[in-house]
């Protein structure tokens, strides 16, 4: 199942649980099966009175979790053109499911999200009530890319970004290094990759009947006061304005159009957003522009219920595997997208993608 947990012993009986992604080869992109057994440990310890404190972490120099495994995803989309086939409706919903346990844990929860953190990935850090970053960390949601959309809880912490930032990172698919993540508040601290283990020391010494709270948070402070110093520039909220002032539009095809006249620009990383964009799916950015407006006033259970809705719906539709076919499988990297033209997309296709695929009550009514 590629994913490892372990108790460790800490003072007066309690321990630490410690969950640990396994799938190196495939930068801990989650399968079925990972999703599964991660949910199913994870309620065990919120249940057990001994565990004082939960870490997850990823095995392997490269990355906590690169996303999800879509290229199964995609095979099973195939099989069964048109329809929404069975593997999806029980990815996402286990996948929404383990996503929101985290954002509502009741225990302290700690994400060390170091490398590569893309998609999937997001999805379980950001629900972490503490998330560290390292220097190595590179945040990211791609789904532009592979046309799908940002999800795993996007339409909730992108819509919470600065200003047009959230609009911006979905629609551009633009790196997020460690001091963006802190900037932005996708993150709470940076330590260094060497620091980890000083870290579950760290939580062994702590004496969790007693001022917890403030103990851990001594911790935290002690070791990313050591890592200060080799946190990178920032890249995106010094340019917050210009974005802000290139994506004040009315309507999502001309936030494209804006964005798009920025690829010869003299801003170097600029101008590699805008060259993602056009390359990327016109139907993704419709989707980012109305998640974002949508999850702006939602719950993280109603964000959930809705992104469970939109990917359903893409599995149904041809962006998708097309997508994935073109970036994953066979790396052509030439996506024939379906919807060509951002601006021939009706309103009536944007909106098919949030009605239900399903009969009856909302599979992840009970969130």
């Amino acid at each position: 199942m590629n994913v490892t947990f372990e108790q460790r012993p800490s003072l007066h009986g309690f321990q630490i649980g410690i969950a640990s992604l396994d799938a190196e080869k495939s930068l801990n992109a989650l399968s079925l099966p990972m999703i599964e057994a991660l949910d199913a440990q994870l309620k065990a310890w919120a249940d057990d009175p001994q565990i004082a404190c939960v870490v997850l972490r990823g095995n392997g120099p490269k990355a906590f979790c690169a996303g999800g495994d879509v290229v199964q995803l995609v095979k099973n989309c195939l099989e069964h053109p048109g329809e929404v086939p069975p593997l999806a409706r029980r990815f996402f919903a286990d996948e929404y499911r383990l996503d929101h346990r985290i954002h509502t844990y009741p225990k302290p929860f700690i994400c060390w999200a170091h490398g590569h953190v893309l998609g999937g990935g997001m999805g379980l850090m950001q629900g972490a009530a503490i998330r560290i970053v390292t220097p190595s960390s590179r945040l990211g949601m791609p789904e532009i890319n592979i046309g799908l959309y940002p999800d795993v809880g996007g339409s909730w912490f992108l819509s919470r970004l600065p200003g047009k930032l959230g609009l911006f990172l979905g629609m551009t698919a633009s790196g997020i290094n460690a001091r963006d993540a802190l900037d932005l508040g996708l993150a709470d601290r940076c330590l260094l990759e060497s620091q980890q283990s000083e870290l579950l020391e760290g939580l062994v010494q702590i004496n969790w009947q007693e001022q917890a709270p403030a103990q851990l948070n001594s911790l935290l402070k002690s070791l990313e006061n050591q890592a200060q110093s080799e946190q990178p520039q920032a890249q995106w909220l010094p340019r917050r304005a210009r974005i802000d002032a290139v994506l004040d539009q009315a309507d999502l095809p001309a936030a494209w159009q804006a964005l798009s006249t920025l690829q010869d620009d003299s801003d170097p990383l600029l101008a590699k957003a805008a060259k993602t964009l056009t390359a990327g799916c016109p139907l993704t950015a419709h989707l980012v522009w109305q998640q974002i407006e949508r999850g702006r006033s939602m719950s993280i259970a109603d964000v959930f219920r809705m992104e469970y809705a939109m990917s359903l719906n893409c599995c149904k539709y041809p962006e998708f595997a097309e997508g994935v076919r073109a970036r994953l499988i066979d790396k052509d990297q030439s996506p024939n997208w379906h919807w060509k033209d951002v601006s021939a997309i009706s309103t009536d296709i944007v909106e098919a993608h949030f009605a239900p695929a399903w009969d009856g009550p909302h599979p992840l009514a009970d969130l």
